[in-house]
């Protein structure tokens, strides 16, 4: 028996008082996409592992290269996270808009006085446009109907030339909720910008470099879907 062991037994009634706790930690319900984020960032989270190492190396060569590709200047991202992607990202104006206030302050402390670079809230966003408007990892963690499509439309109605999502594109096997984790639902979102946004096409599918394998620190189910304004 290990010192713990030995040490709930000895203090009476607080075996089944930690066993009772953690039950409950176990069975508490997923308190919804919004408030995950908002948890996570307030306890020191980070943006994950797609957001750091090769994985924010390759998204950063796809997108600057495409910024010079389209000649885009300017960039507003929905789920900008802790900021360490857009340290990456060569555009002269960028926009970062995010649902933890935690994460927002902590990029406005990151680029302190840095010129582009502006980050608000979701509750701030006033509906502003920039020549594209990016998606990264963001798409699969919107668990709820409802915010999925909230967020797709602002996506592409703030967007004056380019969308781009980094998100995986398949329909979960069994129900609403899949095995990568309560915070995670794979959609196959492009049919419903086929369906929602016929004035833009596919200008690309960009394949990911480390493509999943089992393990989400070597591996991304995530690609680039990179659409373009239909011309009238």
């Amino acid at each position: 028996m290990n010192r713990a062991a030995t040490w709930l037994k000895r203090v009476p009634g607080l075996a089944p008082l930690v066993r009772r706790m953690r039950g409950a930690e176990a069975a508490a319900p997923f308190p919804g996409s919004a408030a995950y984020w908002q948890q996570r960032y307030a306890r020191g989270g980070d943006s994950g592992a797609g957001s750091y190492g090769k994985f924010a190396q390759f998204k950063a060569r796809v997108l600057n290269a495409l910024f010079v590709e389209l000649g885009l200047s300017s960039v507003v991202e929905f789920g900008s996270g802790d900021g360490n992607q857009v340290t990456l990202l060569a555009v002269r104006d960028y926009l970062g808009v995010d649902i933890s206030a935690e994460a927002v302050a902590l990029c406005r402390a990151r680029f302190d006085g840095a010129a582009g670079r502006r980050f608000i809230l979701e509750r701030e966003y006033g509906g502003e446009q920039a020549d594209c408007a990016l998606s990264l990892d963001v798409i699969y963690h919107l668990v709820e109907d409802a915010a999925f499509d909230a967020y797709m439309r602002r996506l592409f109605a703030a967007a004056t030339r380019c969308v781009v999502v980094y998100s995986s594109n398949r329909a979960d096997a069994a129900s609403a909720r899949c095995a990568d984790g309560a915070h995670v639902r794979h959609r196959v979102f492009t049919d419903w910008i086929a369906a929602n946004e016929p004035g833009w096409s596919l200008l690309r599918q960009v394949p990911n470099e480390h493509p999943f394998r089992g393990d989400y620190r070597s591996g991304s189910f995530a690609d680039f879907y990179i659409y373009l304004r239909r011309r009238a």
